[in-house]
């Protein structure tokens, strides 16, 4: 029994069983890598639909290998049906890109057939993810942050900020400079290394003295790429 189990599927021939048991394990499978998705995902949210694909994607791949099998007019038919298709959702984060390729592979695995193999991987990968996200194994010892502030023009910006910058960072760099407001206001933008220690309210007090009060923001560098990009 575990041997039937164990083996690949030929393609050739189709029995309405073995093609339920497949579309139903890729999707409990994918209903799986979702949760673990969501679950490691809590702090800085998620995306519903995003969720939705992860659990719908093995089972469309699963589908698709099962409707090609051996025949190779119909994976070349297959490929150019599905380049007609224009993605045009944003790119998301690598770690979003991995659990689609994730999911992929499982789909490409219960398609063929390998069904216990694809719930063994996605256990094994799925604790490694669980694992990574609770040891916070990838989180840096400081926070990567740009800086904007808004100075008047009768203010001279250089090396105003420079003290309060070296106390709440560990290091700092100023990256571009710009007037606004007709010429009226200077916006100074730097990159920084926050520490992690730090009460950002004070941080930004600090630097409100000596802008006059003028506009500031502080944004994380990921979502300032993630806009740019």
């Amino acid at each position: 029994m575990l041997e039937t189990i164990l083996a690949s599927t030929s393609g050739e021939s189709l029995t309405l069983m073995s093609s339920l048991a497949i579309l139903c394990a890729a999707l409990v499978i994918g209903l799986f890598i979702s949760l673990v998705y969501i679950q490691t995902h809590k702090k800085e949210g998620y995306s519903a639909g995003f969720t939705i694909t992860l659990i719908m994607l093995p089972a469309i791949i699963a589908v698709i290998i099962l409707l090609i099998g051996d025949n190779v007019a119909r994976a070349f038919s297959l490929a150019g049906a599905f380049s007609l298709i224009r993605f045009r959702s944003a790119p998301g984060q690598p770690k979003d890109i991995a659990y689609v390729f994730f999911t992929l592979a499982v789909g490409l695995a219960c398609g063929m057939g390998y069904i216990v193999y694809a719930a063994m991987f996605a256990v094994i990968l799925c604790s490694v993810m669980f694992l990574l996200n609770y040891t916070n194994f990838p989180n840096p010892s400081s926070n990567a942050m740009n800086l904007k502030i808004t100075v008047p023009e009768n203010l001279n910006f250089q090396g105003l900020f420079d003290d309060i910058l070296n106390t709440y960072s560990n290091s700092w760099n100023m990256q571009r400079v710009k007037t606004s407001n007709f010429g009226t206001l200077f916006e100074v933008v730097y990159n920084l290394n926050l520490k992690q220690s730090i009460n950002q309210k004070d941080f930004l007090d600090e630097l409100r003295c000596r802008n006059g009060n003028l506009n500031i923001a502080l944004t994380s560098k990921e979502y300032e790429d993630k806009i740019y990009a």
